[in-house]
């Protein structure tokens, strides 16, 4: 047998549909449902989609379906050729959706320094969905797939530097273990105008490490007083430590990083200030924080505003964490 037309492991799935001529509108509802899930029309009423098992569910939705509109269906198993298998991954290039993503991207960059807060965090999430959408059905990354990630990474860095002056760059070095008992009554300065780190890691010291602490909310970093426990700035005594934020930082160095609930925070924290994997609520807790910004007159009014916020988040993910024992 020629090795290059030997069959490979099955990957693929193939869903044919037949329907009566009169179903027009449900032969168009199923292919909606079909290239919302990634899938290719390989001809009028059969579609090829990976062998993956997220996709399992939803294509078996859309069969039965389409069995209940008298329609007859078969959703097959296939085995490609090593020449089948090129020219199926071909018909899953997603580079013209990154083109058209990347030509959106490259315009919202240009425009940042003219966009106030709230119209530069809705581009970001406009974006940020468009992005999403094409890496859900991007099933085999490529070049594109890199070069999208890349200028998404730096996208999300000009917004941050933009909401965020002077946000801290990650140092090397083990976090050192400290003793809370230590660290009582003490006044503690950041930047001020607070975002997601800054206003979780106030919440975190008065909540956890030290209820009757004292805050200065710096205009300049160089004016933090020598007594003052800086965080969430260069040079401060917390702040990023390789890639965990100022907000991790201080959970380890008080020993809370086993708090199962404060650790759910943390990922939230994480994703909203420097990204990574997706969080439910982090979308929500950005929104609100936003509007506290606009409303508060200060980061003290701040403050007081958004910690019953991350207690609540707090007790839920904390009563999830018991519940999956």
């Amino acid at each position: 047998m020629n090795a290059a037309h030997s069959p490979i492991a099955a990957g693929w799935r193939v869903l044919v549909i037949s329907l009566p001529t009169t179903a027009a509108t449900a032969r168009m509802r199923f292919w909606r449902a079909i290239k919302a899930l990634g899938g290719a029309a390989l001809r009028d009423g059969v579609y090829l989609v990976p062998d993956r098992a997220e996709l399992l569910q939803p294509l078996q939705a859309i069969a039965d379906d389409a069995a209940d509109q008298d329609g007859k269906v078969w959703l097959l198993s296939v085995v490609a050729t090593s020449d089948q298998e090129t020219d199926y991954r071909r018909l899953f290039d997603r580079s013209a959706e990154y083109a058209d993503w990347t030509a959106e991207l490259a315009a919202a960059r240009q425009a940042i320094t003219g966009l106030g807060e709230a119209e530069l965090l809705r581009a970001a999430r406009r974006l940020g969905r468009g992005y999403d959408a094409i890496r859900r059905t991007d099933f085999f990354p490529g070049e594109a797939t890199s070069i999208a990630e890349a200028k998404w990474r730096d996208f999300n860095a000009a917004v941050d530097a933009t909401l965020s002056p002077g946000e801290p760059h990650g140092v090397a070095g083990a976090i050192a273990r400290r003793d809370p008992t230590q660290y009582q009554g003490r006044r503690w300065a950041t930047r001020r105008h607070l975002w997601v780190d800054r206003v979780a890691c106030a919440w975190l010291i008065q909540r956890f490490i030290d209820p009757h602490a004292t805050f200065l909310w710096l205009d300049d970093l160089r004016q933090c007083p020598d007594d003052a426990l800086g965080f969430d700035f260069d040079g401060a005594t917390f702040t990023h430590i390789g890639d965990r934020v100022s907000f991790e930082v201080l959970m380890a160095s008080f020993g809370l990083d086993e708090d199962k609930g404060l650790s759910k925070l943390a990922q939230l924290v994480h994703v909203l200030d420097v990204g990574g994997a997706p969080v439910a609520e982090a979308s929500g807790f950005e929104a609100v924080l936003t509007g506290a910004r606009t409303r508060m007159p200060d980061d003290d009014a701040l403050l007081q505003a958004m910690g019953p916020v991350l207690d609540s988040l707090y007790t839920h993910y904390g009563s999830a964490s018991r519940r999956k024992r």
